[in-house]
């Protein structure tokens, strides 16, 4: 049996793995989409299933107006004293000399929760986890935040003890117990006691195509830390590579003692006009989980099997039984269920009653504000897991104001996105337009040309067709015939890739899904009838 890599596809970044008895979980950042925090299950670490959103109630989550790629950064899942515990960080300020963020720790006895009330830990910085040592005692180990410009803002990996009868760290414990690489950018530890041993994880280079995973040791908890002499995991010097951007990831066990290291990793792809190695590529999918298998040298140094890029195909645990789950997300979602399916999520806040409500078979979104909003809009959408699909939907919309449309999206953030929109123009009245936000500028691509919807049209439908390099939209008004928009978007503008050319925050992916504005702020609703999801 084979891992088949990515093993968790589309936006699933900075994995923190653990395993539970004969069960393996995966946690992985969300940023500014909500619910927070996804988790996947496997009892093969082949298979895997999306199970739950830890972070889904505003007690545990508050992101109303964060940036984009703010909200939750690397997660980190643990187990012990017979319960689940999750750190977690909300990162306020993205660009610029300050990264304010707030550390958290909520904790469960079941993967589904019931999760406690957060207990706030710190603002240090962020990517922090907790290390449960033999005796009891645990530690926050964090990245520290440096924002004077005289000095490099990743200061190195802060350890601090954290007392569970207070609640509360104890600072008087901290110190920076490694400052990493030459590489610098040190961040995303993770900690570890082995053969003796404290083993300290930490990503570095940023996240982009010189992202890496490097290890150091120490026969100390608060050091002096000794660096494994060559880097863990790094695609970096292997361009032609099918996994890119590896690094940041956790270090698991199975029950029969092999050992495998959960990672992040980016599949690019490139223009047929474009050189394969400049640019690097771009990473619609955004970054992913993949799985390595890991040996340890003589010398008790982690090594990946098969070379420090990381593979497509790698064994699976040698005593593994297959565990395959069925579907938990219906090709078709006709919303004849009381709530959104796992796989769609909301920007920043909750689904309530405030954005949307399910009823009689139908998803009706109020208008709220444009998707350059960050604290109010109407959006339900979920990730692009291909590099090719289509997506569909069928909605009741009749807007009387250009300020109202609604209609299939594909985006990535406040700045880069599009939309085929059911709208209002003065001479032509609802009319079907294709719009685009990209680096903030905002295009209508028929204009004159918008095409009227026929007054006895009830419902419209939307396509959607991604081909990789490109994609396009297409409208029927009754559902079989179909005429494509001859307008073709280039996909690269929802990549991490494209956007960090203009933009800081860059750590999310691309998302497929239905939207309401009304900036006229009359919430005029739209009724969407289903929603279809189809990979190639």
């Amino acid at each position: 049996m084979k891992i088949m890599n990515p093993i968790l596809k589309g936006f699933n970044p900075d994995p923190s793995i653990i395993r539970v008895d004969d069960t393996y979980y995966i946690a992985n950042s969300t940023f500014e989409w909500f619910p927070g925090v996804q988790i996947h299950e496997s009892k093969d670490l082949v298979h895997w299933q999306l199970i739950t959103h830890p972070l889904a109630t505003t007690e545990l989550l508050d992101m109303k107006g964060n940036a984009d790629s703010g909200g939750i950064w690397a997660p980190d899942l643990s187990y012990a004293d017979g319960k689940f515990w999750l750190v977690y960080t909300d990162v306020k300020v993205v660009n610029g000399a300050f990264k304010d963020c707030i550390n958290y720790l909520t904790t469960a006895e079941n993967i589904h929760g019931p999760w406690s009330a957060p207990i706030k830990l710190n603002g240090v910085g962020f990517d922090a986890s907790l290390f449960h040592d033999d005796d009891g005692r645990k530690y926050l180990v964090q990245m520290e935040w440096d924002h004077r410009e005289y000095h490099h803002p990743f200061n190195g990996i802060k350890c601090t003890e954290y007392s569970v009868s207070e609640k509360r760290l104890l600072p008087e414990t901290s110190k920076i117990i490694w400052r990493g690489t030459d590489v610098k950018l040190v961040e995303g530890p993770h900690l570890y006691k082995l053969f003796g041993k404290y083993y300290l994880f930490c990503a570095e280079g940023g996240t982009t195509y010189t992202h890496q995973e490097v290890v150091a040791r120490s026969a100390t908890l608060f050091g002096e830390y000794e660096g494994q002499p060559e880097t863990f995991l790094t695609a970096f010097a292997h361009p032609d590579n099918p996994l890119q951007k590896c690094g940041h990831g956790a270090l698991v066990d199975t029950p029969d003692g092999e050992w495998y290291f959960a990672h992040l990793t980016g599949r690019p792809w490139h223009h047929a006009n474009e050189s394969s190695h400049d640019p690097r590529g771009w990473c619609t999918l955004g970054r992913e989980t993949a799985i390595q298998k890991v040996e340890w040298s003589e010398g008790q140094w982690p090594l990946i099997v098969g070379g420090r890029q990381g593979s497509l195909e790698v064994d699976a645990p040698k005593n593994a039984v297959p565990v395959e789950y069925p579907s938990n997300y219906l090709t078709k979602d006709d919303f004849d269920q009381e709530e959104l399916n796992i796989h769609f999520n909301t920007l920043r806040v909750p689904f309530t009653e405030k954005i949307g409500k399910i009823e009689d078979g139908h998803l009706v979104l109020k208008g709220l504000g444009s998707l350059a909003n960050q604290h109010d809009n109407s959006l339900i959408a979920r990730r692009w897991q291909a590099f090719e699909f289509e997506a569909e939907t069928k909605l009741s919309y009749d807007p009387t104001t250009y300020q109202q449309m609604a209609g299939l999206t594909n985006y990535y953030n406040t700045q880069h996105w599009s939309m085929i929109q059911v709208t209002w123009d003065e001479e032509k009245g609802r009319v079907i337009e294709v719009t685009e936000n990209n680096q903030g500028i905002f295009t209508s691509y028929l204009k004159e040309n918008a095409i009227p919807v026929p007054e006895e049209i009830e419902y419209i439908y939307f396509k959607t067709k991604v081909n990789a390099c490109f994609y396009l939209y297409a409208y029927s008004f009754d559902g079989e015939n179909w005429i494509d928009i001859p307008v073709q978007l280039d996909a690269k503008v929802l990549s991490d890739d494209y956007v960090n050319q203009s933009y800081g925050g860059f750590f999310t992916g691309a998302f497929v899904g239905m939207a309401n504005v009304d900036y006229s702020g009359y919430e005029l609703e739209a009724k969407f009838d289903y929603f279809s999801y189809l990979e190639k």
